[in-house]
């Protein structure tokens, strides 16, 4: 990572900092993730009041890795350039089965 691309910060995840050094391109994405987390674990904070935040930010972080797992293992929609080319190849077919 380049210095001058990169940037020294400190972030709060379940109230204690954690400093990054981190790509300034970066920064929005992670910032939205620590939000997100946070969320997670207050939401579980409040759910399940007699544990520990530790645990909270377990199973917060447990169910974001199920979430970005689910949607990792979901067959991606054909981009632009490959639903293109199917769609010319199956007007070819048609046009031939219909000559």
């Amino acid at each position: 990572m380049e210095e001058k691309d990169s940037r020294q910060l400190t972030f709060t995840i379940a109230g204690r900092p954690y400093p990054l050094k981190i790509k300034a391109s970066d920064e929005p994405i992670i910032r939205r993730v620590v939000k997100e987390v946070n969320e997670k674990v207050n939401k579980f904070q409040l759910t399940y009041p007699s544990r520990e935040k530790q645990d909270c930010l377990a199973m917060a972080l447990l169910a974001y890795a199920v979430d970005l797992n689910k949607a990792s293992s979901q067959p991606k929609a054909p981009s632009s350039p490959e639903l293109s080319k199917k769609l010319t190849h199956l007007e070819a077919l048609l046009d031939e089965a219909l000559a």
